[in-house]
């Protein structure tokens, strides 16, 4: 009787490893869906790109207001019904996206999807958190993997429904019936625990060694907003590239981070988080001086490769850390890291706008070589203090 109750428990703990990869599927198939209706949005409302970009932020506004409070209702309700009931109103909030047609309807639609974006991040790493304590094994970077595999896929999918001659709002809709349809498969696999209630009539912020895992993930997210906002123009303006080109420096970075994120388990498990971090941090600081320095384009692409594969794990790892250290509740602690890394962010493409302006294009990219050397020193730092 206790073979078969150890097997059940392996079972149990396999389906909710997949209900969770599910999890993180529909975070970025839902997001890469939106991305397609943003020039279509623009058009319907018929606002200039300067209105067009204050709209956008209220996508940020609305998830910085629910990521704090995210631990709190994960503590309450459990993840299995924050996650299920937020991932369908995210669906919904994807359809409301495509009926808008004037600035005031716009605006607290915005906030919704953003505010439900907030909570769907922070609840379903919580929720990765448990299931890999529970399971013993390095989970944590195929999870995130699988966030990028769900943005490829609904990029892929809306594209080629556009394509087939459906209407945006019929497009998205096949969108939604997926996230649908992988909640009602997986939602029932999901932890119904959120983790300890201890403090959870509490707002997340940051303490004791929470903090620095929250500058760290900050500055992660920095570089990767960084990336995605600012590679392109470095081709164009500083390396003289055809403007056919200027996705393509940012497409090199998100393939290496997948890559890694892919293989990032097993290399944890082999090599250890703390040499995969330090190695990980040299090579993309590195690879930020070469992208600058490079005289020719296939070593600037190597650059950005290098770059991304350095700075793909160090996120997983340290929300892996999070589920050992004792200052703080798993549900508090994954809100504050989560609230801080969404921050950074928000704040890349404005820091190293306001950098290029002051000096010049190349001295942004080199300050972000030198965070990450900052954010190896404080890596440093957490791994003596709770491993």
């Amino acid at each position: 009787m206790e073979q078969v109750g150890k097997a059940n428990n392996m079972v149990s703990g396999r389906q909710q490893q997949w209900a969770t990869r599910a999890v993180f599927f529909i975070g970025g198939f839902g997001t890469a869906s939106w991305a397609p209706l943003v020039p279509l949005f623009k058009a319907r409302l018929a606002v200039a790109e300067d209105v067009l970009g204050m709209l956008l932020l209220c996508i940020g506004f609305g998830s910085l207001l629910t990521m704090p409070l995210a631990g709190v209702a994960a503590a309450r309700f459990g993840c299995r019904r924050v996650l299920v009931v937020v991932s369908s109103l995210f669906a919904l909030a994807l359809l409301g996206l495509c009926t808008v047609d004037s600035v005031a309807q716009a605006i607290p639609v915005l906030l919704l999807f953003g505010a439900l974006l907030g909570l769907l991040d922070v609840s379903m790493n919580i929720h990765a958190i448990l299931v890999e304590k529970a399971s013993g094994r390095r989970l944590m970077s195929g999870l995130h993997a699988m966030w990028s595999v769900g943005g490829l896929a609904g990029a892929g999918l809306f594209g080629i429904w556009m394509r087939l001659g459906l209407t945006p709002l019929v497009a998205t809709f096949c969108s939604a019936a997926i996230i649908w349809g992988l909640l009602g498969i997986a939602g029932r696999y999901l932890l119904p625990s959120g983790g300890s209630r201890d403090g959870a009539s509490a707002f997340a912020v940051p303490r004791g060694i929470v903090a620095f895992i929250g500058v760290i993930c900050c500055i992660a997210f920095l570089v990767e907003g960084a990336m995605m906002d600012w590679s392109g123009v470095f081709l164009l303006s500083v390396k003289q590239q055809d403007a056919s080109l200027a996705g393509s420096a940012f497409a090199v970075f998100s393939a290496a981070m997948l890559m890694m994120r892919l293989s990032g388990d097993w290399l944890t498990m082999h090599i250890g988080g703390r040499r995969l971090l330090l190695g990980g941090s040299l090579l993309a600081a590195g690879c930020l001086l070469l992208v600058v320095l490079a005289p020719e384009l296939p070593l600037v692409y190597a650059g950005f490769f290098g770059a991304g594969l350095g700075i793909a794990n160090v996120v997983p790892v340290f929300y892996s850390i999070l589920g050992r250290q004792t200052v703080m509740p798993i549900p508090l602690a994954v809100a504050a890291v989560s609230t801080l890394g969404y921050m950074g962010i928000l704040m890349g493409p404005a820091v190293i706008g306001l950098v290029a302006h002051q000096t010049n294009l190349e001295m942004a990219f080199l300050l972000l070589a030198g965070l990450i050397c900052l954010m190896m020193m404080i890596s440093e730092y957490v791994y003596r203090k709770v491993i």
